[in-house]
């Protein structure tokens, strides 16, 4: 099929043609339209490459992960992923993933860079002080941060305000009457995990209580489970406990399940950020920390990835979502 059958059907040029299916702003909407309709009808589908050489564009964005720790575990992080790469694919960009080991002398996602096999990169799961935002923008490369950090000059950023999302559950949790109140909370320095944490912190110090009961741990059931039964076994066990991912909550959930202190007269109140995993076995609608449908935040992010490439203003690409709160049925 090609191009010259599509312009003898419409009766336009060929050049006409092939500028309306590339995107061309100097194209009509109503030709671009004609010609994608008979374009799709006849199941036409572009020369890829040819077109990558004549826009200047690879299409295709990488998303900078970390090995350690790893996130593909998480099933939340996982279904933002989806959600990006479906909304991507709808203008045929792809989105490929690339782990990153912050301990090796040389990065993989600066090998895409050089290479010249991304427009664009997703970097996910940022550092306060992060080296790799500071590369990319020192080269001029464009990037997304997922999550804010420390930089000279500004940047794309799309991130939750973990910071409020932590601070008010356990503001919740205090006027509740809860005086001893738990977070187990990963043990990395990525700047949600911080952000999550200062904001437990303050509202602990605001209300004159202990942060004795803070554990920090890697990102797992088991680790919630086996340090749920620690913190219960003490003298003064909490009575409530916070989590900051729901890795963590679920092994929490499933401890308190097999005391009994789930629900009930002497439950022990549970607050999960993101909420239960959708495979979990506790089945009771813990309380817990929302930031967003993933359909919504993959959107979201595809958009602004969207206008990054097409070369937007960084000023307009920083986008804070507030977290919301539901109260479940154990709190």
């Amino acid at each position: 099929m090609s191009l010259k059958a599509i312009a003898k059907e419409l009766g336009l040029s060929v050049t006409t043609v092939s500028r309306a299916l590339n995107g061309y702003d100097d194209v009509s909407k109503e030709t671009r339209a004609r010609v994608e309709a008979e374009a799709q009808r006849r199941g036409y589908r572009p020369n890829t490459f040819a077109r990558r050489l004549k826009m200047g564009k690879i299409d295709a964005v990488g998303l900078v992960f970390p090995v350690h720790p790893v996130p593909l575990n998480n099933s939340v992080f996982m279904e933002m992923v989806g959600e990006i790469s479906h909304e991507l694919a709808r203008y045929e960009i792809d989105l490929l993933l690339i782990a990153d080991d912050d301990l090796a002398d040389k990065h993989s996602y600066m090998r895409m860079v050089q290479s010249r096999r991304v427009d664009a990169l997703i970097v996910a799961h940022t550092l306060d002080h992060d080296p790799r935002l500071a590369q990319l923008q020192a080269i001029g490369f464009p990037f997304l941060a997922l999550g804010r950090s420390q930089l000279p000059q500004p940047y794309a950023w799309f991130d939750f305000d973990n910071y409020a999302g932590m601070y008010h559950a356990t503001r919740w949790l205090i006027e509740k009457g809860h005086r001893r109140i738990a977070l187990l909370g990963e043990s990395n320095t990525q700047a949600f995990i911080t952000q999550r944490r200062q904001g437990y912190l303050d509202a602990l110090s605001e209300a004159g209580l202990s942060s004795e009961w803070l554990r920090t741990m890697p990102p797992s059931r088991r680790a919630g489970y086996t340090t749920t039964q620690d913190l219960l076994s003490l003298d003064s066990p909490p009575t409530a406990i916070l989590t900051d991912c729901n890795t963590h909550g679920d092994g929490v959930a499933m401890a308190l399940s097999q005391l009994g202190l789930l629900t009930g007269d002497n439950a022990v109140s549970l607050v999960v950020y993101d909420g239960l995993p959708q495979d979990s076995i506790v089945d009771i609608d813990v309380a817990a920390v929302i930031q967003a449908t993933r359909q919504g935040v993959g959107k979201q992010i595809a958009d602004m990835v969207l206008r990054l490439i097409n070369g937007e203003d960084i000023n307009q690409l920083q986008v804070l979502w507030q977290p919301e709160f539901s109260a479940g049925q154990t709190a």
